[in-house]
């Protein structure tokens, strides 16, 4: 599934290509339209990887926080760390925009810079949360006090808005929107790097991760150094959730919906199994979202937090009624 929609999401959008063009593209580029080509390599192959990068991050960040909070609807946008992420990432556009008029972001220097702000905010948000979370058992509170924070965040962000040059303010807003194609060839090489780094702390967390199944009591009893874990698990989680919010724009659902569906389709408890189906999974739903954003036949793109919305507002409904009792899973 994911090599098909990954295909279909080269040969569909405003400009349809055909398979046998878009393979002797690949192969031959020298001899191939140049028209062709540049669609392909300067558009949409790097955003195909961007899907795949996204919902493979997004994906695994969710069933991480699902899985130490103990809660069906907890994800990166649900408990504000993509909004963290959001305020590191307007923090520095807004400022570098200010001081150094944007030229800074354009470079790789200022992809490092972005995704490490972004890291930044996610991770003092991951800390906030733990805080609140060692203090109050109720998880439902938790979740509560992180949609509250998060409102809080996007509130701080508004102001510096105001606040910020023209130019800065014009590329915020835009990254605000939530895109899978802004992200550039050279920014791949920032992106792709972040998101399989988070990917191999995640894979390390599984065995943490199926401890934390039974409860922090029952961890211990194993002999299991919680803090050894929780690091593990919310660094992973900060990475995966702030380079993506970094180079996409804070995209929501799909953190939720997609941990839900691999436990549906694969049956198994065991992270080790679930942390890679669910990586697969949430890959091939960006790329049908991407899909569905691209309007064949029209020039214009939809958001792509617009298309996730749509397809994981009726999921959340459905897991709300399978949950009726949001607590352990």
């Amino acid at each position: 599934m994911l090599l098909l929609f990954f295909i279909l999401d080269l040969l569909i959008g405003s400009v349809p290509i055909s398979l046998s063009q878009s393979i002797s593209t690949l192969f031959h580029p020298a001899t191939a339209d140049p028209q062709i080509a540049a669609i392909l390599f300067q558009f949409r192959i790097p955003k195909a990887i961007t899907a795949v990068m996204a919902g493979a991050a997004l994906s695994v960040a969710g069933l991480q926080m699902q899985t130490v909070f103990r809660n069906p609807i907890a994800g990166p946008d649900i408990l504000g760390i993509s909004s963290g992420a959001s305020l590191g990432v307007a923090l520095f556009v807004l400022s570098t925009g200010w001081i150094f008029k944007g030229a800074l972001l354009f470079s790789i220097a200022g992809s490092w810079g972005i995704v490490l702000a972004a890291w930044l905010g996610a991770g003092c948000m991951m800390l906030l949360i733990v805080l609140i979370a060692s203090k109050l058992r109720d998880l439902m509170t938790v979740l509560i006090l992180g949609i509250l924070i998060s409102s809080a965040i996007l509130s701080i962000v508004s102001v510096l808005q105001y606040f910020s040059s023209e130019s800065s303010l014009k590329s915020f807003i835009v990254w605000t929107m939530g895109s899978l194609g802004s992200t550039t060839r050279d920014q791949l090489w920032v992106l792709v790097p972040s998101v399989l780094a988070g990917l191999a702390v995640a894979m390390l967390s599984a065995k943490f991760l199926d401890a934390f199944l039974l409860g922090e009591n029952y961890a211990k009893s194993m002999g299991m150094n919680l803090r050894l874990a929780y690091l593990l698990v919310f660094a992973s989680t900060s990475i995966l959730a702030g380079s993506i919010t970094a180079f996409c724009g804070p995209i929501g659902f799909v953190g939720i919906i997609v941990p839900h569906l691999a436990r549906k389709f694969f049956r198994s408890p065991l992270h080790g199994r679930l942390i890679s189906s669910t990586m697969l999974l949430g890959a091939v739903v960006m790329l049908i979202g991407d899909l569905i954003s691209q309007l064949p036949g029209y020039e214009t793109t939809l958001p792509i937090n617009s298309v996730t919305a749509l397809l994981g507002i009726p999921i959340v409904i459905w897991i709300i009624f399978q949950n009726k009792k949001i607590g352990a899973l």
